[in-house]
């Protein structure tokens, strides 16, 4: 039976293909499984009655995850190296031993083959594939062989081969054959490995026809067959390729003040893993970005690949300074097709996530009861919850929301720029919003909650205590929000013990504790990016004598930026209206910042 979250997933399955990983209560992934439609595969477990292996791994899926792909092609390849990578419990197929995909290559030799090769090796040969179905593989060969021969027999041996006197081998077995006679063969054969097969199609389908008006329907299935072989061998994909340069791919997509981010690592000529990361933003998404792929490298030991591939939006020349390492943005071909590939999980990502926020609202029934049960409260309706944000102490704000029955409210969210904090100080800046918040509520004879929640820990929970009682003289329950080291919800506080609930991971009350501390950290980040923008663009005018607010945002309006201000002449500043002495003043006063700035 499935859960109540699985539930939710399942609606929000995309109709294209992909791999699905299934994974354990622990998060731990058991299963791994390709699809050329994820929807309805995803949901066939879920969905359908199962026996012996198949139900004993339905019972054990907690939670599940997918990587789109743009064929069913690259989902299976993808699907056997995630398979070979995580050794997925139930998984019995596909577990041990080499790729066993084989390639087409045509050798390095004065009179050269085509072959099907397990491996490439840098001996100066061309290689196209890999070819997940190897069947297909070995007929497409036999087709080139026929169609486009080079040499099929061991070399010279003074007389002509069998394959020579079918049609297949250009006669190395008996005389020399000129270079430029190989060089043609050759070109057509690449050209009809890289896609190019309408001739070919062509001939085979006017071969076929000509069979089935001879009444030859044996001979035309199995034109029609190495119809389907041709297809499936040159259909293009992006998860394997011959390029063996170790290189990250990073990618995003952004929406709603969040940030999704997805990041490919290419090993060994393949996708070998992905790595997927949510967040709110404070400044733009470019600079989040860019912000995210150093720290990426720096905090956390990565080592660094010999190529890093990133949007064109992104500052390419700082990365590679920063990093030393090769950054840049692919304009075509399978790298440009695998950053994009990258792109589109990265919405569907967050897509997911505004979603399953929308279903998780709607099913609140019951929600606000089993978390005041949990927290051994009397059953209430109404909870209000705080979160602060700051850049390294600068710019001190605190958010409000308010959620009612489980729903939020958005008429009663409330903005609190701090007063009395000017500085980073987690229990200073709880106190104050405190302080204001319920004094207000105090003198204005409203409704106070029944629940107080705290994006923190036991500091944001023990002042946010000392300002009621001692202050107040309130009993309002308080409870902290704990994050885990992902920065995802992950239990409660509450009492007088510092040891969290343990909250059911699953249950309403945690979806409700999520949903409540997604919000107001979104909230106020929002409200701090608001903030910080407005300081960062008026700050250096407010200080300028003769300036007032009138003036500033007129200079604004006009020019937009602080640097169009810094490069616009004395007169084009009075030409709005803004006398001779000030606008000399705003002259000297921002070349005169600027310099110091500089010289810093």
């Amino acid at each position: 039976m499935a859960t109540e979250h699985i539930e939710n997933k399942l609606k929000l399955l995309p109709d294209l293909p992909g791999c699905y990983l299934m994974k354990d209560k622990n998060g731990h992934i058991i299963y791994v499984g390709k699809a050329k439609n994820l929807k309805n595969r995803v949901r066939s477990y879920f969905k359908s009655s199962h026996t012996g292996k198949t139900a004993k791994l339905v019972a054990t899926i907690r939670d599940f995850e997918t990587i789109i792909t743009s064929t069913d092609k690259e989902a299976f390849l993808l699907e056997i190296t995630l398979i070979q990578k995580h050794r997925p419990y139930f998984n019995i197929q596909l577990k041990q031993g080499n790729n066993g995909y084989p390639y087409i290559k045509i050798t390095n030799e004065r009179d050269p083959r085509l072959l099907i090769v397990n491996n490439v090796k840098n001996d100066g040969g061309y290689y196209f594939g890999p070819y997940p179905n190897v069947y297909a593989a070995d007929e497409t060969l036999n087709f080139l062989q026929k169609m486009y021969p080079l040499r099929r027999c061991n070399g010279f041996q003074h007389r002509p081969c069998l394959y020579y006197h079918m049609g297949q081998c250009l006669g190395a077995c008996f005389k020399t054959v000129p270079k430029a006679t190989y060089d043609s063969q050759i070109k057509k054969i690449k050209s009809f490995l890289n896609g190019n097969v309408s001739v070919a199609k062509k001939t085979i389908t006017k071969k076929m026809h000509q069979a089935a008006n001879n009444l030859e329907f044996e001979r035309a299935a199995d034109l029609r067959d190495q119809l389907k072989y041709i297809e499936v061998t040159v259909e293009k994909q992006k998860i394997i390729s011959k390029d063996t340069t170790p290189r990250d791919i990073f990618n995003f997509y952004f929406n709603k003040g969040w940030i999704s981010i997805q990041v490919f690592f290419i090993r060994q000529a393949r996708l070998m893993k992905r790595i997927k990361r949510v967040f709110p933003v404070v400044n733009s998404a470019e600079e989040e970005m860019t912000s995210f792929i150093v720290q990426f490298y720096q905090q956390r030991d990565q080592p660094l690949p010999k190529e890093i591939l990133v949007p064109s939006v992104l500052p390419k020349d700082v990365l590679s300074k920063v990093l030393d390492v090769s950054v840049r943005t692919p304009q075509r071909g399978q790298k440009r097709d695998l950053l994009e590939m990258a792109g589109k999980n990265a919405k569907l990502v967050l897509d997911e996530k505004f979603r399953l926020i929308e279903l998780n609202q709607i099913k609140t029934t019951g929600a606000m009861n089993d978390l005041m049960d949990c927290l051994r409260l009397p059953h209430g309706h109404r909870i209000e919850a705080f979160d602060h944000s700051h850049i390294q102490g600068a710019d001190l704000v605190s958010a409000m929301v308010v959620f009612e029955d489980g729903h939020p409210n958005r008429k009663l969210y409330r903005k609190y720029k701090l007063t009395t904090v000017d500085h980073a100080d987690e229990t200073a800046s709880t106190k104050e919003v405190i302080r204001r918040r319920y004094s207000r509520l105090l003198k204005e004879h409203s409704e106070l909650p029944d629940l107080i929640l705290m994006d923190g820990g036991v500091i944001q929970m023990n002042a946010v205590k000392d300002v009621l009682v001692n202050e107040l003289g309130l009993s309002i329950p308080v409870a902290g929000m704990v994050k885990n080291d992902k920065h995802k919800t992950a239990d409660l506080l509450f009492g007088d013990s510092d040891q969290p609930l343990n909250l059911d991971p699953k249950s309403q009350a945690f979806y409700l504790v999520q949903r409540v501390q997604d919000e107001v950290h979104r909230f106020a980040i929002s409200f701090h990016r608001q903030v910080h923008t407005k300081h960062s663009l008026s700050s250096r005018l407010d200080g300028i004598k003769g300036v007032g607010p009138k003036t500033r945002n007129k200079l604004l309006r006009h020019f937009g930026s602080m640097k169009h201000i810094e490069d616009a002449s004395t007169s084009e500043i009075e030409s709005l209206g803004i006398s001779s002495t000030v606008a000399q003043t705003i002259k000297f006063s921002l070349n005169k910042s600027g310099a110091e700035s500089n010289k810093n």
